[in-house]
């Protein structure tokens, strides 16, 4: 067992509802209400991380500078981490200082054309 997976004391308050609902969640798969709640959190944390809509948002915010590495990292994972690591510092490098492509028809007289749904050619 890594440090990070060393079990760590959390106190939070919740509806009573809930905790009962919980606590009969529990008896009925022979657990203890700590088990339930930990399966709980994980299975939501897995189904956010890959959701599309929460990768964005934190793409977003180590793009503004919002986030850091390290917190990418325990969001979305190492590899996604590293990809977004690798575009941000594409988005930071400076253009690179290309001429103007000269005025040349590229397609010579091999073009041909096309006429669309439309009626228009291209």
């Amino acid at each position: 067992m890594s440090a990070s997976d060393e079990p760590r004391r959390v106190h939070f308050q919740s509806p009573e509802y809930l905790v009962e609902r919980l606590d009969a969640i529990a008896d009925l798969f022979d657990k203890d209400r700590t088990a339930v709640l930990v399966e709980a959190i994980r299975e939501y944390i897995d189904q956010t991380a890959d959701s599309e809509t929460f990768q964005e948002l934190v793409a977003t915010k180590y793009y503004d500078d919002q986030l850091d590495f390290g917190t990418v990292k325990q969001l979305v994972g190492a590899e996604t981490a590293q990809r977004l690591r690798l575009l941000k510092a594409d988005l930071e490098d400076e253009p690179l200082d290309l001429p103007a492509p000269a005025d040349v028809d590229i397609y010579g007289d091999d073009a041909t054309t096309a006429e669309t749904s439309d009626g228009d050619e291209r």
